[in-house]
């Protein structure tokens, strides 16, 4: 039985698991959004949420918080600097999951992670296409 047990295991060992949930987390934090799976995305908001409530309490011990998670100083520098400050006022649900239809191979659903915060994300081609030729 599955009495209080949490987390998802993936079909992976723990080490594995731990390593597949750091590098999606730095991905995250280094490019605003990313596309995977949905239960990956659903299982690393957590991981996510908790780093950037290390980002708004700027202090040498979140710091090595989250840099034990991190592990890359730039990346470090970019969550308190840039995103923790997007989200001073929120006290929570600092990212979105989308769901995002289903991969070809093997039918998978997909889904996008994003922060809520527009100023964090990165803007997408189509939409600096459209506001060029608005400015026109």
């Amino acid at each position: 039985m599955r009495h209080r047990l949490e987390g998802r295991k993936f079909g992976r060992e723990t080490d594995a698991r731990r390593l597949m949930m750091r590098n999606l987390v730095k991905s995250m934090v280094e490019h605003g959004q990313i596309n995977t799976t949905l239960a990956k995305a659903k299982e690393m908001r957590r991981f996510v949420e908790r780093l950037i409530t290390y980002g708004k309490n700027d202090t040498v011990h979140s710091r090595r918080l989250a840099y034990s998670v991190l592990g890359n100083r730039d990346l470090v520098k970019k969550l308190f600097d840039e995103i923790a400050p997007a989200f001073a006022d929120r006290n929570g649900g600092y990212t979105r999951v989308l769901k995002a239809g289903f991969r070809k191979g093997d039918n998978a659903p997909m889904a996008i992670i994003q922060f809520v915060e527009e100023s964090t994300i990165k803007p997408k081609k189509a939409d600096s296409i459209k506001t060029a030729e608005l400015k026109k």
